[in-house]
């Protein structure tokens, strides 16, 4: 066996690699404001965040309602990337759609 293959060249050995916590989850959160329409928030659900109709017309009235949705847990490159994605898209429309993370 090669070093890449049992790890021993990266100084971590078989006991400290079983140690090794999962990455992060970060869930990806969408904030009520008085000006972006539901129709756009679901716009984002279902093309940013991939989810059938239903279930974002059901996030979009939680963040109406509650003031604050979850559109889903990610890592944090992926979940970083959903966030900009919604924040280009929403000042690219002339909305202050806020979408923040937290760690899970």
């Amino acid at each position: 066996m090669s070093k890449e293959q049992t790890g021993r060249e990266s100084g971590i050995g078989l006991a400290e690699r079983k140690h090794l916590s999962p990455p992060r989850k970060y869930g990806v959160f969408l904030l009520n404001d008085d000006y972006t329409t539901m129709d756009f928030v679901v716009g984002v659900l279902t093309e940013i965040f991939l989810l059938a109709e239903e279930k974002a017309h059901a996030i979009m009235l939680l963040v109406h309602h509650e003031g604050k949705g979850l559109c889903g847990v990610y890592s944090r490159d992926v979940a970083q990337s959903k966030q900009q994605k919604v924040l280009d898209r929403a000042r690219q429309e002339g909305h202050p759609l806020q979408c923040i993370l937290e760690e899970m």
